[in-house]
């Protein structure tokens, strides 16, 4: 059944009017599924908490989703902010609904001229459309693209034993698939185990594919092996390689004025990773970063590394990766 991941960015109950809650730690999962068996298709909106204080888990939730909606209740820096991420994200499309608090007014040829600047080709709606319009806009920016044959790429966000069942892995399958009986590698750690079982949506698969959250019971593996961050591939894959210090040539982000230099701190975020790094020197434009934590970077450069500076204000977002080399 294919699966949009959406990253909202809104009210409580303007994601409850959408879908059904169904999971909620810093980031909040919301399921609409239409149809059923092979010909259901579901939407899984992804709203991150703790905005603007934290920036992880929207970046999280972005590393996940392929389009997106936001509900603007006034412009602020927090927008700016939002707005950038969503653009290095490479999230070009999505649903903007402007719906001011009580007393406020948002200019709408400002909210157009943001968008225009950022190259995001976004739908803006003056006032709240009805839901079934917003679902059918998200339905029809599903990409049916076939992944199933790509390496497989799983990261870990959550694990916990399961007693009589064993030790359980939950994330988004990234791209490629995964079956039951597979042997799978931990890769930061180079520790195996075996695919006794899956889970999508609460019921029992023989397989998950990309788009997918799914749980996964894990015989012959150690619980100390999974952790927030790690990553599950299929053995002898390469499809990601490790960078304990890299060379990078950045793209700068949109609207962000900060100057960087050596001996500063960023953060690196990709598939669902939050390394942290220190700058060792600056060469007209190459980074060098040494990284405290490896950080796996796909061979196949087909996703966004966003960089990120916790302290910058009132702009976090540094700029994305154009080029990175392991030294």
């Amino acid at each position: 059944m294919p699966v949009l991941n959406i990253a909202l960015i809104g009210s409580e109950n303007f994601a409850r009017s959408l879908a059904k809650k169904s999971d909620s730690r810093d980031i909040e999962s919301y399921v609409f599924k239409e149809g059923t068996g092979e010909n259901s298709r579901i939407l899984s909106f992804l709203r991150p908490l703790k905005l603007p204080d934290s920036i992880r888990p929207l970046l999280s939730v972005l590393n996940v989703a392929k389009v997106g909606i936001i509900e603007i209740s006034k412009v602020d820096s927090s927008l700016g902010e939002i707005l950038v991420s969503f653009a290095c994200s490479g999230i070009k499309k999505g649903v903007a609904i402007i719906n001011p608090e009580e007393g406020n007014w948002i200019d709408i040829d400002q909210i157009n001229m943001i968008f225009s600047q950022l190259k995001l080709d976004w739908k803006i709606y003056q006032s709240m459309p009805e839901n079934h319009e917003i679902r059918e806009l998200m339905f029809g920016m599903m990409n049916h693209t076939d992944l199933s044959e790509k390496p497989l790429i799983i990261p870990i966000d959550q694990h916990f034993v399961v007693q009589g069942i064993g030790l359980v892995g939950i994330g988004y399958v990234q791209s490629g698939q995964i079956k039951k009986h597979d042997t799978i590698e931990v890769i930061s750690l180079g520790e195996k185990g075996i695919v006794r079982s899956l889970q999508v949506m609460d019921d029992n698969v023989d397989a998950a594919y990309s788009g997918d959250r799914v749980g996964i019971a894990i015989r012959n593996l150690r619980e100390e092996a999974l952790h927030k961050g790690c990553i599950i591939v299929h053995p002898n894959s390469e499809v990601l390689v490790k960078h304990n210090n890299s060379s990078i040539i950045m793209n700068k982000a949109p609207f962000q004025k900060k100057q960087i230099k050596k001996d500063d701190i960023i953060h690196a975020s990709s598939d669902l990773q939050f390394v942290v790094g220190r700058i060792t020197n600056i060469s007209e434009d190459c980074i060098k970063v040494n990284w405290e934590n490896p950080l796996w970077v796909r061979a196949e450069k087909v996703n966004e590394i966003i960089l990120t500076q916790l302290d910058a204000n009132p702009m976090r977002i540094i700029g994305t990766v154009k080029e990175i080399m392991s030294e």
